[in-house]
């Protein structure tokens, strides 16, 4: 089961949407203009098509797996009190005082850029169940950080 909000249910079903719609004729066309050009032993853009539509329908059905294992998050019932999935949490670097504020999603809905990362991250996993003013230890790629726990609100 894979948690989400329902803005990022309805982004993934409109990917799902236009890998359908849009994706999948195009390929369709590109197969059946290789295959008009003759011989398909020998025909590269064949090959490249065929190949194409074999991604494609794996990603599809992936979509597909994905919107059927989604459960949506009421987020009017995320809890305040301690970190959970949809937490929006600030943080401050023990070792240099710097402060970051995270919000705790689903792997699909994850976005840096938006300061949006996956509950599966080492970060996200030590932050898992910690209150306003505890200091989690965790261990990434560089070696171990400290955080404390700033404030925890509801994300978007």
């Amino acid at each position: 089961m894979a948690y989400m909000t329902q803005a990022g249910y309805d982004k993934l079903r409109a990917e799902l949407k236009y890998m359908e719609e849009v994706q999948r004729p195009e390929v369709i066309r590109q197969i059946a203009e290789a295959r008009e050009k003759g011989d398909l032993s020998e025909n590269a853009e064949y090959d490249a098509a065929k190949e194409a539509q074999g991604k494609l329908e794996t990603k599809i059905a992936q979509k597909k797996r994905e919107l059927a294992d989604a459960k949506i998050l009421d987020q009017s019932k995320i809890k305040t009190d301690e970190v959970q999935i949809l937490s929006k949490v600030e943080l401050e670097n023990v070792r240099n005082g710097a402060h970051m504020t995270y919000t705790l999603v689903s792997e699909s809905e994850a976005d840096l850029k938006e300061h949006k990362i996956s509950v599966r991250t080492p970060i996200a996993q030590g932050l898992m169940g910690k209150k306003v003013g505890d200091i989690a230890e965790i261990t990434i790629p560089s070696g171990k950080i400290e955080l404390k726990i700033l404030s925890i609100s509801v994300g978007e």
